[in-house]
């Protein structure tokens, strides 16, 4: 007859059966879970509350600086209109006569400067200083002048077709003549518009490398 297997007293049925110690051990682990959870919700809490804090802080202290003009909002003002710096005025021609002019050649063609200020006299305006000089301006050539020679400058601009305007500090009528590469030669006399009109200022083009600065020529240098 074949003896009977003794049974395990932790299955039942085929299941473990849970006992006291571990029943206990799962029920501490499941504390511990809660503890460290309830932990991290007040930590999370905490941190809220404090970043919270802050900025109604910071939100008292922009408006207390507001209300005592320390902080000031801009306000949303339209971008102002750019001015242009060429002058707008309608200019009369002056007669070649009363205009003096100093002529500087910027480019390589030797005695460039002196056969434009021939021509210049012979158109009987009053020439002056007549040399070469280092510019960056480009284009066919720049005529500049203080304010009381925007007149006279207008008048020399409609013997040089294509030529741009510049203003600078003299205080004098005189105005200097800047020849640049593209330069090839003045208007016929015979052709000369001498109708009222406005000073040509350069397109940005033709500007000279920085355009802050203005081509500067021995008379304006010598301007005080």
């Amino acid at each position: 007859m074949a003896r009977k297997r003794q049974k395990d007293p932790d299955i039942l049925h085929g299941h473990h059966v849970v006992s006291g110690p571990e029943l206990r051990a799962a029920m501490a682990a499941a504390q511990d879970a809660d503890e460290t959870a309830r932990v991290r919700r007040r930590v999370l809490h905490g941190v809220v509350l404090v970043l919270l804090i802050g900025l109604i802080a910071a939100g008292i202290i922009v408006a207390m600086a507001i209300i005592n003009g320390r902080l000031r909002i801009p306000s949303a003002e339209p971008a102002p209109t750019p001015v242009s710096s060429c002058p707008a005025s309608l200019f009369d021609y002056t007669p070649n006569e009363k205009v003096n002019l100093n002529v500087f050649n910027s480019t390589s063609r030797p005695g460039l400067a002196r056969s434009v200020a021939d021509e210049f006299v012979a158109r009987k305006f009053v020439v002056g200083n007549v040399s070469n000089i280092n510019a960056g301006y480009r284009g066919v050539a720049a005529v500049v002048s203080g304010a009381a020679g925007q007149a006279a400058a207008f008048s020399v601009q409609r013997n040089l077709q294509g030529s741009d305007y510049f203003q600078d500090g003299r205080k004098d009528a005189s105005v200097d003549v800047i020849l640049s590469q593209d330069y090839k030669s003045l208007v016929p006399a015979e052709l000369v518009d001498q109708t009222p009109g406005k000073l040509s200022c350069p397109r940005e083009s033709r500007r000279i490398a920085d355009p802050d600065k203005l081509p500067v020529t021995p008379a304006a240098a010598a301007t005080p």
